[in-house]
């Protein structure tokens, strides 16, 4: 076999393994260091020491040789220096400080209260608890970009009061499972800062391409929720006094300054010092870091078990992202130097693709595989397969990276791999089918499509806010 079909045949087991479930991050380690021990093969240079022995040297001092000629293979000094580069990256930093934002505003009890509070502002607003429970995904989402416990956490609390208030069930499991994924794309999105270390695009960038693509993919949710609501009321009926009571505009006001403000100045304040430039993404995790406990302190809800939850589930998540990083630079470096890219680049150059034709190609590839993968592992180990293409078709890597943000959020919304669908199937009633669920997606589902399609027709959408702050 010649080294390119060594890479396609890796590229093939990897796909295999993955399907069977085997972990994904130490797959690609594995694959990377066998099929890499094969590619750096050389017994002249692995074996030197040992070849130059004198006749009669005892057994002891031989297999030890042997063995240290065993090891003596380049891909052993490729895996440590990857490891090395991926734990040194200040780009990764923000991760686990963003993370532990997240997780703390989950447990500060802050959600109950905003969710209530928008309730009762929004009341006169047709399909008013729907508009409510979006609004606070879309807040909640963006503080901990963490889809499962968004979905989790706001189907315990605001699908039983919608469906008390006798909404459709599609209608109310649509709202939450979609309102929930809204984290992966609006900043700080944990998942962009992923992008821009496999990438190498700026963060802050990032950061300002993706707030229009966000608004807009709101604003759409929004306006399907409302629209339904009036074209068929009998879905989202209109809550009763006893439902939602009559609050007074200062007790109002009062409950918006308590709930809905502190959350919203926390992430303002952090995407503001990014966009602005007064901190780097880092430091502005940090912020927001210190300003989650700072709320959870204010709200009575900081303890030392919550604090230890916290810290624990961010260390697991962060060095899964690490992890699956490490794995990622050593297969795609040892794919590299077989030939398995340079086969890739060609293969695509003789389709003669259209720079469109290439990015709904690789749209919909990555659309397909968010049904069996995470978003992590599509970031991480196939986006980097279609960076080096892009140069081919004159594609901004920042314009291809705000339309796979995009495109992710189909991969927690499409049957039968939905995974927002089955998060809120295991705390929602009985009553409330699999099947409802699935249904209640798609309209949100048509909604991301048709955002990617605007992205496409009006790319100014994505390019407006780099370039007012930064120009260019």
């Amino acid at each position: 076999m010649t080294d390119p079909q060594v890479a396609l045949l890796m590229l093939g087991i990897f796909i295999i393994l993955v399907f069977l479930g085997f972990p994904i991050a130490f797959t690609l380690m594995a694959l990377g260091i066998g099929f890499g021990y094969f590619a750096y093969f050389d017994a002249s240079r692995m074996w030197r020491a040992f070849d130059r022995l004198p006749d009669g040297t005892d057994i002891w001092t031989s297999s030890t040789q042997w063995l240290e000629g065993f090891y003596n293979n380049r891909i052993f000094d490729l895996f440590i220096n990857q490891t090395y580069t991926v734990m040194s990256n200040e780009v990764l930093t923000a991760v686990p400080l963003f993370l532990f934002m997240g997780y703390i505003v989950e447990r500060a009890n802050i959600v109950d209260r905003l969710f209530t509070t928008l309730n009762v502002a929004s009341k006169n607003v047709p399909g008013s608890m729907g508009v409510a429970a979006l609004v606070t995904c879309a807040l909640f989402a963006t503080a901990t970009g963490i889809v499962g416990a968004v979905v989790t956490l706001m189907g315990l609390l605001a699908l039983p009061a919608m469906l008390k208030a006798r909404y459709d069930h599609s209608f109310a499991s649509g709202i939450i499972c979609a309102g929930g994924t809204l984290g992966i794309l609006i900043p700080p999105s944990i998942m962009l800062i992923v992008y821009a270390a496999a990438s190498g695009v700026s963060i802050v960038r990032l950061y300002a391409a993706a707030l229009l693509p966000g608004l807009t993919l709101v604003t759409l949710y929004l306006t399907y929720v409302i629209g339904r609501a009036i074209l068929q009321p009998s879905v989202a009926p209109r809550p009763t006094s006893e439902e939602v009571p009559d609050v007074p505009w200062k007790k109002l006001t009062w409950m918006l300054i308590t709930s809905f403000f502190p959350l919203a100045v926390l992430i303002l304040s952090v995407l503001g010092s990014i966009l602005f430039g007064l901190a780097t993404p880092t430091e502005a995790a940090a912020i927001g870091a210190l300003g989650g406990m700072v709320l959870a302190v204010a709200y009575r809800a900081m303890t030392f078990q919550r604090l230890r939850e916290s810290v624990y589930l961010t260390v697991r998540t962060t060095a899964m992202v690490c992890w699956l990083f490490v794995g990622s630079y050593t297969f795609s470096s040892v794919f590299s130097y077989l030939g398995g890219e340079q086969l890739i680049g060609e293969f695509v150059r003789g389709m003669d693709l259209t720079p469109l034709q290439f990015l709904l190609l690789a749209q919909l590839i990555i659309f397909l595989l968010g049904w069996p993968l995470e978003w992590s592992e599509i970031i991480i180990i196939f986006v980097p397969i279609f960076l080096p293409l892009l140069p081919l078709f004159d594609i901004d890597p920042l314009f291809f990276g705000i339309l796979v943000a995009l495109n992710l959020q189909t991969s927690f919304l499409t049957p039968p791999m939905a995974m927002s669908a089955y998060y809120l199937k295991g705390i929602a009633p009985p009553e409330v089918k699999l099947t409802q669920i699935f249904a209640g997606v798609m309209p949100f589902l048509a909604m991301v499509f048709v955002s990617m399609i605007l992205m496409y027709v009006f790319p100014q959408i994505v390019f407006y806010l780099p370039q007012v702050f930064y120009g260019g």
